[in-house]
């Protein structure tokens, strides 16, 4: 993508429709139809400002299905940019109001995902979910650390995977978001007479567990309900000890566009790089990234296995 030129930006950013759209994107990745709900306009009016704010180069697309999300580039790459967003921020009316809708646009996609799993308690194994194969979970245990004392089971769900891990370590703590999902974990746990298993209601990008003081991270089909991959990585790379490691269980990026709706998916699986690349920026080493199954029905979702140890400090 080429770089403006501060006089093509200036240009382009005489409207003030332009720029409470930059402004939108530089906080949050959004879609068309995300826009027009915060902006209040029409799709054909906001597709022909995101048309024009990409050719420049200002925005970046990323298709998802038949999804297309928009950001703003790089800050790096555009310096001379913040200076104007920040005075349109000043000037322009509208833009507390963005703000606002923009905060209730993003709660939607959480109470979604949300109220999804607060029905799907009580149900997981007498339904289909996508990359729930028990070859690809073998796969997962089998690289547990035989020394490990503490694991974290982020996106438990009912806590299937949490409930395996407490027959073999001194504790696990499972965190998920949805009210039903950890009341109906706490009473498996209690019904199975597992003392050592803690639910937590809580987000896994800001999971409610003391920094350096887990052995074991597990995200178990899990990262692609995350609003922000990214900082789901860095947040588990926190939560370990020095030596401490990650397990990412999740699909392959794949087309199965009914996810949406069927799974509550925010993301459409992921791509061996992508993946190798979070966690490498969020300080892993000894990444190793890898496709282990793939499921014999239609649309044979492919699910992706990842893993990365802790040897550096968090900054």
């Amino acid at each position: 993508m080429r770089v403006p030129s501060l006089i093509e930006s200036l240009a382009l950013l005489a409207d003030a429709t332009r720029l409470r759209i930059l402004l939108l994107l530089g906080e949050e990745e959004l879609s068309v139809a995300e826009l027009q709900e915060i902006l209040g306009m029409g799709q054909s009016r906001i597709s022909n400002h995101l048309a024009q704010l990409r050719q420049a180069g200002l925005v970046r697309d990323r298709r998802s299905g038949k999804n297309i999300y928009y950001t703003l580039v790089e800050r790096e790459a555009l310096p001379d940019l913040d200076p104007i967003l920040k005075a349109a921020r000043r000037e322009i009316a509208e833009t507390g109001r963005d703000r606002t809708a923009l905060k209730v646009a993003v709660q939607k996609r959480n109470d979604r995902t949300r109220e999804y799993f607060n029905r799907l308690a009580g149900k997981f194994g007498r339904t289909h979910c996508p990359g729930r194969t028990w070859e690809a979970v073998a796969h997962f245990l089998f690289l547990l650390v035989p020394t490990t004392t503490i694991a974290a089971d982020l996106g438990a769900g009912e806590g299937t995977l949490a409930q395996l891990l407490a027959k073999r370590v001194q504790k696990v703590i499972a965190v998920d978001n949805s009210e039903k999902m950890v009341e109906f974990g706490v009473k498996l746990a209690k019904e199975h007479g597992l003392q050592n298993l803690e639910y937590r209601l809580g987000d896994i990008e800001n999971p409610p567990i003391e920094p350096e003081s887990v052995d074991l991270v597990l995200l178990s089909q899990a990262l692609h309900h995350a609003e922000h991959p990214q900082t789901a990585i860095t947040a588990a790379h926190k939560l370990l000890r020095m030596g401490g490691r990650v397990v990412v269980l999740d699909l392959l990026q794949h087309q199965f566009e009914e996810a949406r709706e069927l799974y509550a998916d925010r993301w459409l699986g992921f791509g061996e790089a992508d993946l190798h690349g979070w966690l490498e920026k969020a300080g892993f080493t000894g990444i190793e990234v890898m496709t282990v199954a793939r499921e014999p029905q239609p649309p044979h979702l492919q699910t992706l296995l990842a893993t990365g140890v802790k040897y550096t400090n968090d900054k």
